[in-house]
């Protein structure tokens, strides 16, 4: 039997470790960002009776340029946009694993500031592409001036920008953002998975005043269609059409597009976005009260990053009690930090119970 020492395994590749969300199959899971809501049985007896019809040409390859998605997109957003501004893939990991196939490769690189999406490495490297982590300043801020001096410092191709931040929830100020687009020559992708969970509009009004400028969101958050792994990439004509050409064919399957186009005209999304924020803040005042709780980070999406005195201790005291949270101590300026998805309101009402016990039990007991 042959041995991965024996395999032409890239260099770059050996000892690197696959993404790690953990999947655990337990009553409560708050530790990977989804929308915990469901889709309200009416609209999905209409989803249902719409597949019907489309399972019968299963036989078939699907729209290879979904047009319909694209198109239904357009009319949705109502922002000046239309389906040549607008590209999709098999979720939004997909939809970066494109840019960096277009635009990075080898020889060039790309940059991002830690602590954010921990894919953004993972995916870059998978193409070719270094990928350089720059640090944040304290309290995980960002201004215009230390992204210059990284830049300049490092010279990247591509400059990725996520905002609402993964894991810290902040957002960038319009006014970093601007004159990032101004001053940096190369591409700037900014990642709005969480934008419809935050105060701050999206930047999709300015897309056409920046050539330069990609913007990506996802289904699988505040719409509610994280089974359908349909990421969204908001762009130029010109980069649309470079996409075009590296792409897989048939990359998004008949069913899902159905599905996609069928719940936009039936959105649901802004009921429960509203229903998430109630939640959101519900849990920050709980947390408030929790004594082993050192910080709670501003949120302006569908998650809380806490500081804690023992995030590890913590971590097992949620899991022994059926429910899973995220360890983020691993990441840069994270430590002793856990990331908390916003459930259902039986879910907080759940976690707000288990945080009083957590209060009143003795570390030495519980921690094993």
């Amino acid at each position: 039997m042959a041995r991965l020492e024996d395999l032409p395994l890239r260099s770059d590749l050996r000892g690197r470790t696959p993404y790690g969300a953990p999947q655990l199959h337990v009553p409560v899971a708050l530790n990977v960002n989804e929308n915990t809501h469901r889709i309200p049985e009416e609209v999905a007896v209409e989803i249902i009776e719409r597949l019907a019809g489309a399972v019968l040409d299963i036989n078939r390859y699907p729209d290879r340029e979904f047009l319909s998605l694209r198109t239904a997109l357009a009319n949705y957003l109502d922002a000046n946009l239309t389906a040549a501004n607008i590209w999709a893939a098999n979720g939004s990991n997909e939809v970066l694993q494109h840019i960096f196939q277009a635009f990075g490769g080898p020889g060039r690189s790309s940059i991002g500031f830690d602590p954010t999406y921990s894919m953004y490495g993972l995916i870059a490297q998978g193409t070719g592409t270094s990928y350089i982590d720059a640090p944040r300043r304290d309290r995980y801020e960002l201004t215009p001036e230390h992204v210059r001096a990284e830049i300049l410092k490092h010279k990247p191709n591509i400059v990725m920008l996520c905002s609402p931040n993964n894991p810290t929830g902040n957002s960038f100020t319009d006014s970093s953002v601007i004159k990032i687009l101004n001053q940096f020559k190369g591409l700037v992708v900014i990642d709005e998975a969480y934008i419809d969970f935050s105060k701050d509009e999206s930047w999709l009004s300015v897309l056409k005043d920046f050539p330069n400028l990609i913007i990506t969101q996802t289904l699988s958050k505040a719409y509610a269609m994280a089974g359908l792994r349909i990421g969204i990439l908001y762009a130029s004509r010109e980069i649309i059409a470079v996409l075009n050409k590296i792409k897989p064919p048939y990359n998004i399957n008949g069913l899902s597009q159905e599905t996609a186009v069928k719940k936009l005209l039936q959105s649901t999304m802004p009921t429960q976005v509203r229903k998430i924020l109630v939640e959101r803040n519900k849990l920050i005042e709980a947390l408030s009260k929790c004594e082993f709780v050192e910080k709670i980070y501003p949120s302006d999406a569908n998650f809380i990053l806490i500081k804690v005195d023992d995030a590890n201790f913590r971590y097992q005291q949620f899991i022994e009690n059926g429910v899973v949270v995220r360890n983020r101590s691993n990441q840069p300026l994270c430590e002793n930090c856990l990331r908390i998805s916003i459930g259902t309101k039986e879910e907080t009402e759940q976690i707000i119970e288990l945080l009083k016990t957590f209060n009143n039990a003795e570390k030495s007991i519980i921690y094993r």
